[in-house]
């Protein structure tokens, strides 16, 4: 800016007389010039002379920006025309995709990126309502990442959500975080147990549900009939499930720490190991062991044995009612 400033006082100079005047080291101004002349601010006069002159920032705007702006235009106009031509396959493809879905009233997709992609569409054509179920305890930083793209789209276009996820999911800090941003833009999320299945459904018209044993497969079902089922599923799941709360309260973590209890006494009398348990329960199987221990401990049972003794004989809803079962028997 000095350079700029001594020149337009000057009018022409070289870059000996300027480094000399201004004192600055010839080796500046040459780096001051380069920058000048790049953006349009400096030009040389008389040929290859070596003297310079500034010009106005509006006349070196025109001069540098003006073949961007134009060869911009020109982009535009590309896109316009490719969008054009791409806008003429639109209704083949969607005919034919029709024709697809009502002739594949069920199709297993057992290859994870065309999964992806099957939701995505069906993400992308959703018009009124989606619902999702998600076991498995709080879902993965890039698994959401990856939705949360989708969603906001959705649900800018009105489309109604609503999840259901697992009390454990209230425990992951990217799954509330998730949770709370599509709640403000509209979308209701409930919690269960361990009671849910792995499903979307979007307009109530096509399902999507997990494969046993394939995680990387899964079933599109468009059969109405087998919607209109899965759909019942859900909307039971949802009348007994919970809101998910946005903020952190100790009593309604400790209510749902009892409620993770329970259903784990319950399946510890079906006789499911650890392992299961903590699978249905969507948490790690050291977290599971923890509550197990807790469980043990409020029974007073130094045994897995004696537990399930004791809790055969109702020994936990004396340990919930505040009694002390350790005695009985």
């Amino acid at each position: 800016m000095r350079i700029y400033r001594h020149a337009l006082i000057k009018g022409v100079l070289t870059p000996a007389e300027t480094a000399r005047e201004l004192e600055i080291e010839p080796a500046v101004v040459a780096e001051g010039l380069a920058m000048l002349y790049d953006i349009g601010l400096a030009r040389e006069v008389d040929g290859n002379s070596g003297n310079f002159g500034v010009v106005s920032p509006d006349s070196a705007a025109e001069g540098v920006l003006g073949p961007l702006e134009r060869a911009m235009r020109r982009k535009h106009s590309e896109i316009k025309k490719v969008k054009a031509r791409l806008a003429l396959y639109a209704p083949l493809y969607d005919a034919q995709f029709k024709k697809n879905a009502e002739s594949a009233a069920l199709e297993l997709v057992d290859d994870l990126g065309e999964v992806r992609h099957g939701i995505a569409e069906l993400a992308g054509k959703c018009q009124e309502e989606v619902l999702t179920s998600q076991p498995g305890g709080g879902r993965r930083a890039e698994v959401l990442a990856e939705a949360v793209g989708r969603d906001e789209r959705m649900l800018a276009r009105g489309v109604r959500m609503r999840t259901v996820y697992q009390h454990t999911a209230r425990f992951s800090f990217s799954t509330r975080a998730y949770v709370d941003h599509v709640t403000k833009l509209g979308a209701e999320i409930r919690t269960l147990d361990d009671q849910n299945m792995r499903l979307l459904i979007f307009d109530r018209s096509v399902a999507v549900a997990s494969v046993r044993d394939d995680a990387h497969a899964a079933l599109f079902v468009r059969d109405p009939n087998v919607v209109h089922f899965m759909v019942a599923s859900f909307e039971l799941m949802w009348a007994n499930a919970q809101p998910f709360p946005l903020g952190w309260d100790n009593q309604e973590v400790a209510k749902i720490g009892e409620e993770i209890k329970q259903r784990i006494v319950r399946l510890l009398s079906e006789g499911l190991t650890d392992q299961v348990i903590a699978k249905r329960l969507g948490m790690s199987v050291r977290t599971c062991r923890r509550h197990i221990a807790d469980i043990m401990a409020r029974l007073g049972a130094e045994s897995r044995f004696r537990a399930g003794y004791l809790l055969g004989s109702g020994g936990w809803q004396a340990v919930a009612r505040g009694k002390d079962v350790s005695d009985s028997g």
